[in-house]
C-alpha cells in the first residue's frame, strides 16, 4: 500500500481513492494531483517513489518532466503577446522572424503554427542528437524547411516542432526565450513552481521518468516502431533529432537544461493546477491577470479536427491547445481546453466546471496519448461536483 499523501477536501474524497487505486491497479510508481475550483485549491495529493527502486519518497515539491504537457504553457505565452497587442495570430509568421519566409513559407500565418496546421512537424534532413538541445540550429533547421503538405490544407501534431516555431516568434517579439518568458510572465507573478529550462539546483527534487512497460506480444507498438524505422513522417517528427532514443536521456542534465518547449518543462501538479485554475474562472488569479476572457476563447476554439497528418488518429485542437473529443476526453464539458503529455502528464482547464487540474507522474505508460490513469481521476472528480 502507497502512502497517499497531501490534503483532499471531504467532499471529493473519490478523488483521493481513484488517485490511491491508481497505484494499487495500474502500476503508478510516483505521481501528484491536484485540483482548483473556483479560484481555489480544494485537491492536492501526492504519493509514491521518485525512481524506479523506490527509495525516494515522492514529496509535496517533486518536479517531473512532462513532456507535450509543455505545449499547453507555450501556447499561454503566445496568447499573453496577443493579449497586450504585441502578436497577431493571422500575420505571417515571417512578420516578426523574417527568415521563416524561405522555402515557400512566406504567407503561413501564426495562427497555423499553434493548430498543427503549418506543415511543419518535421525536419527532413537528419540532425544529430544534440541539435535538440540548441535553440537556433532547430530554428535555422525549421527556416530552411520546406512544409510536408500545403499549408493550411490539413493537419498534423508538430511534436516537437511546436515548441521553437511557437517560441522563436516569441523570442523574437519580446527579446526573451520561451523560457525565460514563461519565467517571468507567468511563472514567477503566480507562483508557479514550473520551468521550460531547470536548474541544476533542483535536480535532486527531480523524479526519475521510468520508460514504459513493453506492450503484449499481440499489440503493435506503433510509436516504438515509428521511433525505430524513422523514414516516415512520424519517425521523423518524433525522432530527429535522435536525442530520446539514447537511454535515460529525458533523465539527463543536457535534456533538463536545454529550452524543448514542446516536451521538457518540469512541473508540480499544483502548478499545473494553479495555471488553469486561473484560466477557468477568467484569467485572473490572486490579483495577477494571465490572459484575457478573449484570449482564454481563443484557446478553446476550434481550428483543426479530424485525421491526423501525422499520428494517424483523429485528433483536435484549438490555437495552441487539445480540445476534448470522443475517446480522449480531457474532461466532461464542450470549453475543456489543455494538453496531455506522453506518459499520463495532463493539465486542462474547463471554465464551466471552473476547475483546474493537473496530474504528473514519472512512470510511462503505453501510447500517443493516454487517459487511464487520469481518467480514473477526473471521472471521479466530475462525480464528485454532481453529487
Amino acid at each position: 500500500m502507497v502512502s497517499i499523501e497531501g490534503q483532499c477536501d471531504p467532499r471529493f474524497e473519490k478523488v483521493r481513492e481513484a488517485f490511491a487505486a491508481n497505484f494499487e491497479t495500474r502500476g503508478e510508481v510516483g505521481a501528484a494531483t491536484a485540483v482548483m475550483l473556483n479560484g481555489r485549491p480544494v485537491v492536492d495529493l501526492w504519493g509514491g517513489h521518485m525512481e524506479k527502486e523506490r527509495t525516494r519518497p515522492w514529496t509535496r515539491d517533486t518536479l517531473v518532466n512532462v513532456y507535450s504537457t509543455t505545449k499547453g504553457l507555450t501556447a499561454i505565452c503566445a496568447h499573453r503577446l496577443v493579449d497586450v497587442g504585441a502578436l497577431d495570430l493571422d500575420a505571417p509568421v515571417a512578420r516578426y522572424w523574417p527568415e521563416f519566409a524561405r522555402a515557400g513559407k512566406e504567407k503561413i500565418p501564426v495562427r497555423s503554427l499553434l493548430s498543427h496546421r503549418a506543415g511543419l512537424p518535421a525536419i527532413g534532413k537528419p540532425l544529430p542528437a544534440e541539435a535538440v538541445c540548441d535553440w537556433d540550429a532547430m530554428c535555422a533547421a525549421l527556416a530552411e524547411q520546406e512544409p510536408w503538405w500545403e499549408p493550411g490544407t490539413k493537419h498534423g501534431y508538430h511534436a516537437i516542432t511546436f515548441g521553437w516555431l511557437v517560441g522563436e516568434v516569441v523570442r523574437r517579439i519580446s527579446g526573451m526565450s520561451l523560457g525565460s518568458f514563461f519565467r517571468k510572465e507567468i511563472a514567477e507573478p503566480l507562483a508557479l513552481d514550473c520551468h521550460i529550462g531547470l536548474d541544476a539546483r533542483h535536480d535532486s527534487r527531480t523524479a526519475e521518468v521510468i520508460p514504459a512497460p513493453p506492450l503484449p506480444p499481440d499489440q503493435a507498438d506503433f510509436m516504438r516502431q515509428a521511433m525505430e524505422q524513422g523514414a516516415g513522417l512520424m519517425g521523423k517528427a518524433l525522432n530527429n533529432p535522435p536525442f530520446l532514443e539514447r537511454r535515460n536521456a529525458v533523465n539527463s542534465r543536457q535534456w533538463r537544461a536545454a529550452e524543448v518547449p514542446a516536451a521538457n518543462a518540469h512541473t508540480t501538479a499544483r502548478s499545473l493546477a494553479r495555471l488553469y485554475g486561473a484560466l477557468a474562472i477568467g484569467g485572473e488569479l490572486d490579483g495577477v491577470r494571465v490572459l484575457t476572457p478573449a484570449g482564454i476563447e481563443r484557446c478553446y476554439t476550434e481550428q483543426s479536427f479530424g485525421p491526423d497528418a501525422v499520428l494517424i488518429i483523429q485528433t483536435r485542437f484549438g490555437s495552441g491547445f487539445m480540445l476534448t473529443q470522443p475517446g480522449w476526453p480531457l474532461g466532461q464539458n464542450p470549453r475543456v481546453f489543455g494538453h496531455p503529455g506522453a506518459g499520463g502528464s495532463i493539465g486542462f482547464a474547463d471554465p464551466d466546471a471552473r476547475i483546474g487540474f493537473g496530474y504528473t507522474m514519472n512512470q510511462m505508460a503505453q501510447g500517443i496519448v493516454t487517459f487511464e490513469r487520469s481518467g480514473a481521476i477526473t471521472r471521479a472528480l466530475y462525480e464528485c461536483l454532481i453529487g
